[in-house]
């Protein structure tokens, strides 16, 4: 397998599904309706930029499923967005849902663009030309979206605005990840990062292992990776690794992370921290910690680096982070990995809060959601633990299985339309 194929998000998705229901001796119908997408959407969006020019954007949505409810994922916007990427967190979507057992299905949309190089401007004209080309494709029943790389609370703003204007009518419900102030929820923005942050603490209790003295490194600074690496401190973590796409930070004691924090605000970049040292980013991922949380982009562990790896725990923050061969080398370490369909499903989660809070019009308090959260979480680790011992599989194939299950059995019963 060259490092091409094994990049791909798509092929590593599908290889994975493929052999999660062939565990589960899936009916060959079901198996050919679940591996491919519902949908596929494909736009192109001209935009008028400051200049006066007229630019022409590449959109994407994929709706992977709807068997268990609207569709559900992210929106990005990235200059690396391929249809292959789309599909598979689309895909991957679908299970995450499945494993946390909340009613939705996968969808995954993105813009091919830079958006650091946008104004803001150009990114408002460009998100509502987006959302309006895809106006009888989205909807509260139908496909919800929400923030994802490149996007945030005002771009959900946005489309949740333009989506109204064209219904006519306030309707608060079509996205999640908004700002509060126009139907969002309590603690979304801090979601994800929770959410990894309950695995970690039960993955410490399922290995016996202490939280005190608990090494942790980080991959990515963004929300969910911030948000992770300050709830773990919180709670007694050591994070002795952040590292970031332009520099990376070591402190065996400890980085004190509300400091970290406070200088990237600041600075805009986690570099010239005095709080640790400077270090090369590949090379940190490879150091001795007890947890490491890729929480960045897909294929940061590859056949290239899994050797290398000095983990017990893998937490995967980001979607796809660790390729197929990657697993294999990690499997044969003995290192346990929290798959990321399990691990970052606490955004989605919340998401679903959102959407639940926005159709009966009545909203909980950041306690009831973070409690409501931490069950989900907890649980779902416990379900996709059990289906590894029981089915002897390692954790993200019992992921797969789980969800799959859950999907096919709805399928099933829905039968198939013709």
């Amino acid at each position: 397998m060259t490092l091409e194929q094994e990049t791909n998000p798509w092929e590593a998705q599908a290889f994975r599904f493929d052999l999660a229901a062939k565990k589960l001796n899936l009916d060959p119908g079901i198996w050919k309706v679940l591996r491919y997408p519902q949908r596929e959407i494909i736009v192109h969006i001209p935009v008028a930029m400051d200049d006066g020019t007229i630019e022409v954007f590449t959109g994407y949505r994929v709706q992977h499923s709807i068997s268990r409810g609207p569709a559900k994922g992210g929106i990005r916007y990235s200059p690396d967005v391929s249809l292959d990427e789309v599909r598979a967190l689309a895909s991957w979507m679908t299970w995450k849902c499945a494993v946390v057992n909340i009613p939705f299905g996968g969808a995954k949309g993105g813009v091919i663009c830079d958006p650091k190089k946008m104004s803001h401007g150009e990114l408002e004209r460009m998100t509502r030309r987006y959302t309006a080309e895809l106006i009888e494709f989205i909807g509260p029943e139908k496909d919800v979206p929400a923030p994802d790389m490149g996007t945030d609370e005002q771009t959900m703003a946005w489309i949740m605005d333009t989506y109204s204007m064209h219904m006519r009518q306030t309707v608060t419900s079509v996205v999640t990840g908004k700002p509060v102030s126009i139907g969002g929820s309590r603690g979304r923005r801090e979601a994800t990062g929770r959410g990894i942050s309950v695995v970690c603490d039960s993955a410490l209790k399922y290995l016996n292992m202490p939280v005190e003295g608990c090494r942790v490194i980080v991959q990515g600074f963004g929300n969910v990776g911030s948000n992770a690496a300050k709830l773990l401190h919180e709670k007694g973590y050591t994070l002795i690794g952040i590292t970031e796409f332009d520099g990376a930070l070591y402190d065996a004691n400890g980085i004190d992370i509300p400091s970290l924090t406070s200088h990237r605000k600041r600075a805009g970049t986690i570099n010239g921290f005095g709080g640790a040292q400077a270090v090369d980013k590949d090379e940190l991922i490879t150091r001795e910690c007890e947890i490491l949380i890729p929480a960045a982009t897909e294929n940061v562990i590859t056949s290239k680096n899994a050797a290398q790896l000095k983990c017990r725990i893998l937490c995967e923050g980001a979607n796809g982070p660790t390729t197929v061969v990657a697993d294999e080398i990690l499997a044969e370490k003995g290192i346990f990995v929290i798959p990321d369909i399990l691990a970052n499903a606490g955004g989605v989660t919340t998401s679903y809060f959102e959407w639940v809070q926005d159709r009966m019009g009545y909203f909980w308090t950041e306690k009831e959601v973070n409690d409501r959260l931490d069950t989900i979480m907890s649980a779902s680790f416990d379900d996709v633990v059990a289906y590894a011992t029981a089915h002897s599989v390692n954790n993200r194939i019992a992921a797969y299985m789980l969800a799959i299950d859950r999907v096919a059995y709805t399928t099933k019963q829905r039968g198939i339309y013709a």
